[in-house]
């Protein structure tokens, strides 16, 4: 009996050993969500650092976000907004990539389009724009260029029939006004004369309306919301479009692209205008930022965007949504730095030299 009894309690500590083993094994091959990222926000709070004063543009998609994106993440945190100004927002991308801790618990929102102007040289960035942690962009804009109708430039034919230089109005070396300006002139041949040193959009409107200048090239979306009297009364009217396809609100308005004789000048109007205006309003993390963190923040931010109270809060401040992911913002930041240097070379001294 003592064996028996023996030889039984073997067969029951194996068959539990066995058991055990299973167990350990399933365990082993479940796929689990980290812990620490699902749970690190709890009680935490985001701070998003804008690159321009409150008021703004920037300030008012980031602010806006900021009332909703906290409930899109796991822990639910709070989202507060810092204005960091100056240098067209290289002052806060600066300080996102050097300063701020990569804990997930930063995010920087500033001009993308600085990730060309590393490429170009131009002074005042101290980051590599690859580095960041690109969380996505609210809207994808569309550029476009603006004339008065006093100028006598309602169309392209006109434009290109000018038998003087068309003033358009810009910021800097550097921004993307300047740019369009740039490349019209230099890579489509139409007549420009690039008037730079305007401190904003609002000044650029002015010295339109006064006859200074002509008009200018910015996005689309801002145009239509701040020139909105002028355009509705016809004293001002878009001629040229920049983007892939042309946007809803102006159908007939050619593209940019049309007027390209060749594939350098389209690499050229793609690379130096309508990428930079897609990731114009862009938010990242800095480098170094746990890549569990950051996926919860890029989706956060998507479900945000898609969240009908956070739409209904931007229609009542007249914020157009149109979403870019942040896998979607790096490989356009990475195409920059794909460019060919014999191009590159062509393009700094276009809108550079």
């Amino acid at each position: 009996m003592s064996k028996l009894l023996i030889h039984s309690c073997n067969q029951m500590s194996m068959v539990r050993i066995a058991n055990i083993l299973v167990l350990l094994f399933a365990i082993s091959f479940t796929p689990v969500q980290p812990l620490h990222a699902q749970d690190f926000y709890k009680g935490q709070t985001i701070q998003i650092v804008v690159g321009f004063a409150a008021g703004g543009g920037f300030d008012s998609y980031s602010r806006t976000i900021a009332r909703h994106m906290g409930k899109h993440i796991p822990g639910n945190p709070n989202l507060v907004v810092v204005n960091t100004t100056g240098a067209g927002s290289l002052i806060a991308a600066n300080q996102v990539y050097h300063k701020a801790k990569p804990d997930g618990l930063t995010i920087g929102n500033f001009i993308g389009g600085a990730a060309l102007n590393q490429i170009l040289g131009l002074p005042g960035i101290e980051f590599d724009a690859r580095k960041f942690r690109w969380i996505g962009v609210p809207v994808s804009q569309d550029g476009a260029c603006a004339l008065t109708a006093a100028s006598g430039i309602t169309s392209v034919a006109a434009w290109q029939a000018s038998k003087v230089p068309v003033k358009l109005g810009a910021s800097a070396a550097g921004n993307v006004d300047y740019n369009m300006a740039k490349i019209l002139k230099e890579v489509i041949a139409l007549p420009v004369q690039v008037i730079s040193g305007y401190k904003g959009t609002a000044e650029t409107r002015l010295a339109a309306e006064s006859g200074e200048i002509a008009g200018s090239c910015w996005q689309w979306q801002s145009i239509k919301a701040t020139w909105k009297s002028a355009l509705d009364a016809g004293r001002v009217v878009p001629v040229l479009q920049f983007g892939p396809k042309a946007n809803p609100d102006i159908p007939n308005v050619p593209l940019g692209q049309s007027l390209a004789k060749s594939d350098e000048a389209r690499i050229f109007l793609r690379t130096a205008v309508e990428s930079p205006n897609v990731i114009t309003i862009a938010y990242a993390a800095p480098p170094g930022t746990p890549d569990d963190r950051v996926q919860l923040l890029r989706r956060g931010f998507i479900e945000t965007l898609k969240d009908p109270a956070l739409l209904e809060d931007a229609k009542k401040s007249n914020l157009e949504i149109n979403p870019l992911r942040g896998e979607e913002t790096e490989k356009i930041i990475e195409s920059f730095f794909s460019l060919d240097a014999k191009l590159l070379d062509k393009l700094r001294n276009i809108v550079v030299k």
